[in-house]
């Protein structure tokens, strides 16, 4: 059996989002999420890391050449979400509630399906210090 081995990648970035269900009262949505309900919004300085496993290539030693996880990111999540309103500059949350749960799915979906199905992949996003979540579980 070979060898898996884990390769990291960590990015900031920042965004606005407001959590919401429309199809909810004003108060069951304040009671809710009470203040991530704000109708101006409220931001985060989000942290994001990527963890991508694998077998390294016997010919680069690689699981994954670093440069192109690097800008994979940049590309389907930094240039997407950084300093935009979730919900009002992305289709990805026109009509999902931006969780930090339902913003790590997202991300896993958009580079999932840019990397070698070969690979794992996991994301883990901190909302504040002590908030964060991991997906897949």
């Amino acid at each position: 059996m070979e060898n898996k081995v884990a390769v990291y990648r960590k990015e900031h970035f920042n965004a606005a989002h407001r959590l919401h269900n429309s199809n909810w009262s004003a108060e069951k949505n304040k009671e809710v999420f009470g203040l991530c309900n704000n109708a101006n919004f409220h931001g985060h300085n989000y942290e994001l890391i990527v963890k991508v496993s694998g077998v390294p290539n016997p010919e680069t030693g690689y699981v994954l050449d670093m440069k192109l996880l690097s800008d994979l990111i940049k590309e389907e999540v930094l240039n997407k979400f950084d300093h935009k309103n979730l919900n009002l500059d992305t289709v990805e949350f026109a009509t999902l509630n931006p969780t930090a749960e339902n913003i790590a799915v997202v991300i896993y979906n958009l580079l999932r399906a840019k990397l070698d199905k070969e690979l794992d992949l996991k994301i883990r996003l901190y909302e504040t210090e002590r908030n964060f979540v991991e997906y897949p579980a």
